[in-house]
């Protein structure tokens, strides 16, 4: 029988600490939690994401959505890792950035306004004009959007947080009125709403509660909860619902910045004109190497693997270019703080 003396056992200690430091130096990247939180819009997005990137690599990151405008605040005020928005952030607000800011773009998507009818069958058309004047109190009875509607009062449902899906419908309504509306993430509508609730699940709610309700949700929300969607009439005067084939047709012709946030997207020339974009929000400078490659980890893979579900959930892809010089400047640009 082998015997081991005190000069066996140091050795393989020495052999077992020095495996098991490589091991958790190889490991600790893809252990490391990252959190995040913010836009609504693309929280179906994110949590598949959650799903298929633990999955895929065993790491994990979650995800809790409470608003573009809270995203924002919460990344800036470092509670979380990671920030999500369909807002691009003011220059007040990236000033205090101190770890600075890189913004990579995720997907496009569409928002849905969505309404509760129940004894109407009909499909729900509605004109740029008519659209304006529900969101501003105008015309406040289904009856007059079509006359063979009931005479049933209409009950506005929008958001109260600070959110980038508001502020796009509210940019559009202003494109479309000359500017008579205001552009706002948390507007004052000028009339009595019937209800301002928080995320996009909230309002979902109250539409499938009250007959007569209307509201704005992004278009996985109005799909998974088998809403009514109305038909928006278009810059060509075609009146289109918020598919995927027509956000791709809205989102055709965008053009990134150099810090990847997007021209003006406002009422396109085609497809369905109320859609967005929606950006995580990640930091420049980290304390250290471990979250700089747990970052750049689930970067590269939502820029890759990732946007192989997008599509799945009615959100378009980011081009494979514009995704490829987002991956460049992670590499470039995602360091250890000095």
């Amino acid at each position: 029988m082998k015997t081991f003396t005190l000069g066996n056992w140091q050795r393989i200690l020495t052999t077992t600490l020095t495996i098991t430091t490589i091991y958790c130096g190889t490991n600790a990247a893809s252990a490391q939690l990252l959190r995040g939180t913010g836009d609504s819009f693309s929280e179906p997005l994110y949590q598949r994401y959650s799903a298929e990137y633990q999955r895929q690599t065993g790491a994990k990151f979650k995800y809790t959505a409470i608003g573009s405008g809270g995203g924002i605040r919460l990344f800036t005020n470092k509670s979380v890792d990671f920030g999500a928005t369909t807002l691009i952030p003011t220059p007040t607000e990236k000033n205090q950035m101190k770890d600075g800011l890189l913004m990579i773009p995720t997907g496009g998507g569409a928002i849905a306004i969505v309404y509760n009818l129940e004894d109407i069958s009909t499909d729900v058309k509605l004109s740029r004009e008519i659209l304006a004047k529900i969101f501003t109190g105008q015309i406040a009875n289904w009856n007059q959007v079509d006359p063979r509607f009931p005479s049933k009062k209409i009950q506005v449902v929008v958001r109260s947080d600070g959110s980038g899906t508001t502020l796009t419908l509210t940019r559009y309504l202003q494109k479309i009125t000359n500017g008579k509306i205001e552009a706002s993430r948390e507007p004052n509508w000028g009339f009595q709403v019937f209800a301002a609730v928080t995320e996009d699940s909230r309002v979902v709610g109250e539409v499938r509660r009250i007959d007569g309700a209307i509201g704005y949700v992004q278009t996985s929300f109005a799909r998974q909860n088998n809403l009514q969607t109305a038909r928006i009439e278009n810059r060509a005067g075609r009146y289109v619902e918020p598919t995927l084939a027509e956000t791709k047709k809205a989102l055709a012709n965008i053009k990134f910045n150099d810090d990847f946030t997007t021209e003006d997207i406002n009422d396109p020339e085609d497809g369905y004109p109320l859609v967005s974009l929606s950006w995580l929000l990640f930091s420049q400078k980290y304390p250290d190497e471990t979250l700089v490659q747990a970052t750049k980890n689930l970067l590269r893979w939502v820029l890759t693997k990732g946007q192989e579900f997008n599509q799945q959930l009615e959100y378009t892809r980011i081009p494979e270019d514009v995704a490829n010089k987002v991956i460049e400047a992670t590499n470039n640009e995602l360091r250890v703080r000095p």
